[in-house]
């Protein structure tokens, strides 16, 4: 909290003293979990992971690691590859790894959070279809499922006799080897996000809900499986961008989630953060920060 930190130097600049704001924040926050706490915010890029490891490892060489990671997510997605070495980076460290949504974590984001032991969100809180994300020639990122959808869509009217002049010389304008390509990041993110269900956020799932059954490690893989598909589903989620809250992953998709929003202080600590954060970044034109309490790292 302001005040609690004397031996640190006084901040000169107004771009000092935010910072000084946001690492009482996030103290604040790690005090109200028992946790050391990472913020991420922006684009899961290629190098995002370098970033991560450094301040996870000076976070953990500070002293005092509690075994316990609360990681405040903000993304609008990216790169698999990224999430893939982050988790891996995390997990050396941290014996628990929770995550908290104060606004949205799509795409790639989504998949990171479902590597977590806990989920916390409120009813402003969005997760996101599992859609990568694939750089084009052009330097953007364009979604692979797009691409497939519309492949699969074109060749299924070819092989009714349903297809037009044009829309022959669109499909053959399809690169083979890109869909093979989109393919397999598909099938990596579907494999990564049951693999991480299973041994992080199902690991202490032992007993049924409703039935009372215990819980097999099939019945484990059964459930991961099962909502991988589900958010891979781009009819059911119909876009890339689509929110889906708190409520429907709990009754949809059968996901535990905790409400930060049903306790008032850790519901204000976390929008107070958040919100700081987030006009922070757009004042200094900030794409993305890695952020801890002794390290604020902007990225593009």
């Amino acid at each position: 909290m302001p005040g609690q930190h004397s031996s640190r130097v006084l901040p000169v600049t107004a771009n000092e003293f935010v910072e000084q704001q946001l690492h009482d924040r996030i103290e604040n926050i790690e005090g109200l979990f028992q946790a050391h706490a990472i913020s991420f915010s922006g684009p899961v890029l290629r190098g995002v992971d370098d970033l991560l490891r450094t301040v996870a490892e000076k976070k953990c060489a500070a002293g005092n690691a509690p075994g316990r990671l609360i990681v405040l997510l903000t993304t609008g997605g990216g790169f698999i590859e990224p999430v893939q070495r982050m988790v891996d980076t995390l997990r050396r460290h941290y014996q628990i790894v929770d995550f908290v949504i104060p606004n949205y974590a799509y795409s790639a984001g989504t998949i990171f959070t479902l590597s977590g032991d806990s989920i916390y969100m409120d009813y402003y809180s969005r997760l996101g279809p599992i859609d990568p994300q694939i750089e084009s020639p052009k330097g953007l990122l364009v979604s692979a499922l797009g691409h497939l959808e519309k492949y699969n869509a074109l060749l299924r009217k070819a092989q009714r006799g349903r297809i037009s002049t044009t829309e022959i010389q669109l499909l053959l304008s399809f690169d083979q080897g890109e869909l093979y390509f989109y393919e397999q990041q598909r099938d990596l993110s579907i494999t990564s996000l049951k693999e991480w269900l299973v041994r992080y956020k199902f690991k202490d799932w032992k007993i049924t809900g409703t039935r009372k059954r215990r819980v097999t490690q099939k019945m484990k893989e059964a459930a991961a499986t099962r909502i991988g598909e589900q958010l891979n589903d781009t009819k059911k989620w119909h876009s890339h961008g689509y929110g889906i809250s708190m409520e429907v992953l709990r009754k949809d998709l059968k996901l535990q989630i905790e409400d930060f929003g049903a306790n008032a202080g850790l519901s204000e600590a976390i929008r107070c953060y958040h919100d700081l954060l987030s006009d922070y970044m757009v004042k200094r034109d900030y794409h993305g920060t890695i952020h801890t309490s002794n390290t604020f790292v902007p990225f593009a």
